[in-house]
C-alpha cells in the first residue's frame, strides 16, 4: 500500500489541476472522508457539487449517488473511483420490473427513495431521503394510493409515522438488514448509560429499540446537539468517524462491528488518485432519462 501522507499530496495536487471537488459518503474509509470537500448524505452532497464551480466531481459513493450527481450537474464530469461500488438495495429494483407494478396499481403515485438507479427515478413521480421521507409522504394529497419504492424497511417507518397505508417494494439495505434485535440488547448491556440511535433502514424490531430514529446526517446532529455523552449507532460503521470527529469528548460503539458495506469500503485513496489522473470511470445519465429523473427530483425539493 502506497504512503498515505504521500497519497493525499497527489491527491490535493491532482484535485487543484483538473478544477475538481471531491464527494465523500459518510460511509466511506476514515481516511477517503478525510481527503474530501464535502461529507455526508448522497443526494445533500449531489447539491453541494452542483452549487460550486467545480469542473469534475469525484463521488466517493456508490453508482447511483454518482448519478445523483450527473442528474444535477450535467455540465460537469462525474467521476466513480470504482466503477463496481454499487448499492445491491438499489438493484432489486429495475424500470422495467417498476412500469409492470405501476400497471398493476393505475393511478398510484411512485415515491422513490434516493437510493435508486436513475433510470428508475424516470419512471417515479417524486423523490424521498430518509431524512424527508415522512415529510413527502405526509405532504401527498390524502386518499392517494402509494408505491414506495425500494426499501420496505423504511417504507414501514413511514407508514408507521404518517398512518398511510403503502404499497411497499420488498427491498432492502443488505447491511441495515444484517442487524438483529439482540445485537442492539447486548450493545445496551455492554454500555447501559448509552443512547441507541437507528437509521430507519433497519427492520421494525430493531427501530422499536431505539432511542431515536434519524438519517445519518439526522444522527450527526442528534449527537452533536445532545447532552448525552455515550451512543450506540445502529447503521453502518463508517458514520463513526465524523461522530468522534464532531464529538471528540464523546463516545460512540457500533451496534454490532458487521455493520460494514463492502460496497462503500471499496474506495480507496489509490482509486480517488487514479480517478483525477485519468478522468476514468466516468458516469453519465442519457439526456431524456435525466430529463425525467430530474423531475422527480425537483418535486421532491417543492414539497420538503
Amino acid at each position: 500500500m502506497e504512503d498515505k501522507e504521500q497519497l493525499t499530496g497527489e491527491i490535493k495536487e491532482l484535485k487543484n489541476k483538473r478544477r475538481a471537488v471531491i464527494l465523500s459518503h459518510v460511509y466511506q474509509r476514515p481516511e477517503v472522508q478525510d481527503v474530501a470537500d464535502f461529507v455526508g448524505d448522497s443526494l445533500e452532497l449531489s447539491r453541494k457539487a452542483a452549487a460550486t464551480d467545480a469542473e469534475v466531481i469525484v463521488f466517493c459513493g456508490v453508482h447511483f449517488m454518482a448519478e445523483s450527481a450527473a442528474i444535477l450537474s450535467p455540465d460537469k464530469v462525474v467521476l466513480l473511483p470504482d466503477l463496481e461500488a454499487g448499492c445491491p438495495m438499489a438493484d432489486m429494483v429495475d424500470e422495467v420490473a417498476l412500469a409492470a407494478r405501476k400497471k398493476e396499481l393505475p393511478g398510484a403515485l411512485v415515491v422513490a427513495y434516493v437510493n435508486t438507479s436513475a433510470a428508475v427515478k424516470a419512471e417515479s413521480d417524486v423523490c424521498c431521503t430518509s431524512a424527508n421521507a415522512v415529510k413527502i409522504v405526509s405532504s401527498l394529497p390524502p386518499g392517494q394510493e402509494i408505491l414506495f419504492i425500494p426499501d420496505r424497511n423504511l417504507g414501514l417507518w413511514v407508514q408507521r409515522q404518517t398512518g398511510r397505508p403503502m404499497h411497499l417494494w420488498e427491498g432492502y439495505c443488505n447491511t441495515h438488514h444484517k442487524l438483529k434485535a439482540e445485537d442492539v440488547r447486548l450493545a445496551r448491556q455492554e454500555h447501559p448509560d448509552a443512547v441507541v440511535l437507528a437509521h430507519p433502514e433497519c427492520a421494525p424490531e430493531m427501530l422499536d429499540l431505539a432511542d431515536a430514529v434519524a438519517s445519518t446526517t439526522g444522527m450527526l446532529r442528534f449527537a452533536m446537539e445532545s447532552g448525552e455523552k455515550e451512543f450506540i449507532v445502529a447503521t453502518e460503521t463508517g458514520l463513526l468517524h465524523p461522530m468522534r470527529r464532531a464529538c471528540p469528548d464523546k463516545q460512540f460503539y457500533p451496534a454490532a462491528s458487521r455493520l460494514v458495506c463492502p460496497n462503500m469500503k471499496r474506495t480507496t485513496l489509490e482509486k480517488v488518485r487514479d480517478a483525477l489522473l485519468t478522468l476514468q470511470p466516468r458516469v453519465a445519465v442519457a439526456p431524456q432519462v435525466r430529463e425525467k429523473a430530474l423531475q422527480s427530483l425537483a418535486r421532491m425539493l417543492e414539497l420538503s
